[in-house]
């Protein structure tokens, strides 16, 4: 474990996506011997950036990226809706009740038990669950938190400024070009160990819907996000990302080009990438465009369930 944290702290001696093996029969790279099994990109976050990030609170106002749990309704891609009641436990005391509590109905952390390679496994090649049921469990993200500098792409507001239209239900590709071109637009840097968190505007647009117009189950099949090719993955690894974040219920767009492939399978199984979905971002973009700033200590505690395949995103900025 020495050897690995040492060579983790010298981004020289990280391999970069082109160099990384294949998994045979896929063709695909992956990190399976680069970084933590149990936390994989996670990795990439050390004392010295959770110290920088600390300490580069300014406004000390804080922003919680949640949605409420119920907002989605009824929860996409056929996901249980959640079931709470208020119990009296005495005569003096409440307690909550919850069933059927899905935590990927709404914003959430995909854990690396939630996507498997097909035949090849989980993340580090894991095919058989059984033999430990703790293993990339996202109680190992729990343990560890997610602490780091996060880093907002507003791409609504980027596009909107250069003349050009989005429509965040509409299926539109965001591509690693785009992404730097945001940020360069935006005039901030990202670096190892940031938390990317890109706005894709879809929470927005979807407050905006009708209670009926939200009970359209073609709803999930088409949202806009991140392009699923080898460039992104190339780029998400090339940065040193510890996670990738959005507000759209995919991360990558819907429906994608089997020909091009999935965000999710490049991402979570072979390369470990922490990933967390429908994250609020709105009032936060709106300040940090008021305050010309996209940098902000990123905080999230994961819900410690062992074993477990995802969890509720817990997450907050702090400018």
């Amino acid at each position: 474990m020495e050897e690995f944290e040492a060579r983790m702290l010298d981004p020289d001696l990280v391999p970069t996506y082109e160099q990384l093996p294949r998994v045979a029969g896929l063709d695909l790279p992956h990190a399976w011997q680069v970084l933590d099994h149990d936390l994989g990109s996670l990795s990439f976050l050390d004392d010295s950036h959770r110290r920088a990030a600390a300490q580069s609170v300014e406004l000390g106002e804080s922003f919680g990226l949640n949605l409420a749990l119920d907002l989605i309704d009824p929860p996409l891609f056929g996901r249980a809706r959640l079931e709470h009641q208020i119990v009296e436990v005495g005569r003096n005391t409440l307690e909550d009740e919850l069933d059927r509590f899905n935590p990927q109905s709404s914003s959430q952390w995909d854990g690396l038990k939630h996507v498997r390679a097909r035949e090849h496994g989980f993340f580090g090649g894991l095919t058989d669950v059984d033999v430990d049921p703790s293993a990339r469990g996202i109680q190992h993200w729990a343990a560890h938190g997610i602490v780091g500098r996060g880093v907002l792409l507003d791409i609504p507001r980027w596009l909107a400024a250069t003349g050009r239209a989005w429509d965040a239900f509409s299926g539109a590709e965001i591509t690693a070009a785009d992404l730097r071109s945001c940020a360069d637009h935006q005039d901030v840097a990202i670096t190892a160990g940031d938390v990317l968190c890109v706005r894709t505007g879809w929470v927005a647009a979807y407050r905006a819907l009708s209670p009926a117009e939200r009970q359209d189950p073609a709803l999930g099949g088409r949202l806009s996000g991140l392009r699923a090719d080898d460039a992104m993955a190339a780029f998400i690894w090339n940065s040193r990302l510890a996670a990738v974040c959005a507000d759209n219920p995919a991360l990558e767009c819907v429906p994608g080009d089997p020909a091009v492939g999935s965000l999710h399978r490049r991402l979570i199984p072979l390369l470990g990438t922490a990933v967390a979905e429908l994250l609020d971002l709105d009032e936060l973009a709106a300040r940090c465009g008021e305050i010309a700033r996209w940098t902000f200590l990123f905080v999230a505690a994961p819900l410690p369930l062992p074993g477990g395949v995802s969890s509720p995103s817990n997450a907050l900025a702090v400018l």
